[in-house]
């Protein structure tokens, strides 16, 4: 059985909820929560193996009961909210703090009709990720969700041989579960005067609302200019900027100029991290730099592969800080990844393959 805890203030939605997962005899409600504090005592006294979590909680939010659940019983946690603008950073604010996934609440239209399969699939789906104690949901001394303390400088190896070239070109980046998290730290550890276009594919399983308000929120957690790609605009235009794969859409590099593409999914995916590894592959060659951040499944291992058989610089996020060390071990099992470390590393290291004198 997989037990799950609801935490839903609406009655007539917690109802629902209940209604949809009982069509699963291997989903069992155990609990019902109508307000954040009573989630994170729930959590503590049920132990569920998942739980669905809504944003907009009295007397506690979600998104601070998401910072408790994941700081002193780390449980996966499926948010489940509406596109409200306000609610949208909320949820992604959720995801950099533990959460596994999202999924929209029913709009009220024709796409409620396998609303209640999708969300018996995504609590199946979340139930099998193993969580750990979140860095962003670490509590300080008065037991309230606080800033992860600094941490000790770790001995990393040195990078074996820069790129032979006089310029780091792009730097392309994959992630899916666990994603917006690891996408703040990196692209946090950047300094403003990092010039290479930075161009990514986030697998977002949640409707087009929820994707697109992303590249708002990634700007806002980061500071940089975030946007989605548009096609045909040259490479050459993007210095500092960071680029996000448009929802359901592919990214590639072709000629100098993004492409974004509606051909068939990769991996169940698209976009797909693959697309764009091997296509950065084939235009930059030596002068590109490729990084697989957490996420379940494959995508992106065999593209990561290509870019390192082309002289590129690779990069895997380590085990120990993905929420999901899927896509980042399948990277590490082939060989495709030069070095696995922390996001944050993998930013140092990034910015050592400019050469001193472009950076700014």
């Amino acid at each position: 059985m997989i037990r799950v805890l609801l935490v839903e203030d609406s009655a007539t939605m917690r109802h629902h909820l209940r209604e949809s997962l009982a069509a699963d005899p291997e989903l069992q409600v155990v609990g019902e929560a109508a307000d954040g504090g009573e989630a994170v005592a729930m959590v503590a006294r049920l132990r569920p193996d998942v739980v669905t979590m809504d944003m907009m909680l009295p007397t506690m939010t979600g998104l601070v009961a998401t910072e408790h659940i994941m700081a002193e019983h780390p449980t996966p946690i499926l948010v489940v909210s509406s596109a409200d603008r306000r609610e949208l950073f909320s949820t992604y604010n959720a995801l950099a703090a533990g959460a596994v996934d999202v999924l929209e609440k029913p709009r009220g239209d024709e796409t409620d009709a396998d609303w209640g399969r999708r969300l018996r699939a995504a609590v199946r789906l979340v139930s099998r990720i193993r969580v750990i104690t979140h860095p962003r949901a670490r509590l300080d001394g008065r037991g309230r969700p606080g800033a992860e303390p600094p941490a000790s400088p770790a001995p990393v190896p040195a990078l074996a041989q820069p790129p032979l070239t006089d310029t780091l070109r792009a730097v392309a980046l994959g992630a899916s579960t666990g994603g917006p998290g690891a996408l703040t730290e990196l692209l946090r550890a950047l300094p403003a005067g990092f010039l290479p276009p930075v161009l990514c594919v986030q697998h977002i399983a949640a409707s087009e609302p929820f994707a697109v308000a992303f590249s708002d929120w990634l700007a806002g957690q980061t500071g940089r200019d975030v946007s989605y790609a548009r096609d045909r605009t040259p490479v050459g235009a993007l210095t500092g900027r960071v680029v996000l794969a448009p929802p359901d859409r592919h990214l590639l590099v072709r000629d100098g100029m993004l492409r974004v593409s509606d051909a068939p999914p990769r991996h169940s995916c698209r976009p797909s991290v693959d697309v764009l590894f091997e296509s950065v592959a084939a235009e930059y060659g030596p002068t590109a730099a490729g990084c697989l951040l957490t996420g379940m499944g494959r995508d992106g291992a065999h593209g990561l592969l290509t870019m390192r058989s082309r002289g590129a610089v690779t990069f895997a996020q380590d085990e120990a800080s993905c929420v999901v060390y899927g896509m980042p071990r399948e990277a590490a099992l082939i060989g495709a990844a030069a070095y696995i470390l922390p996001p944050a590393r993998i930013a140092a290291r990034l910015v050592e393959l400019q050469p001193a004198g472009s950076r700014r």
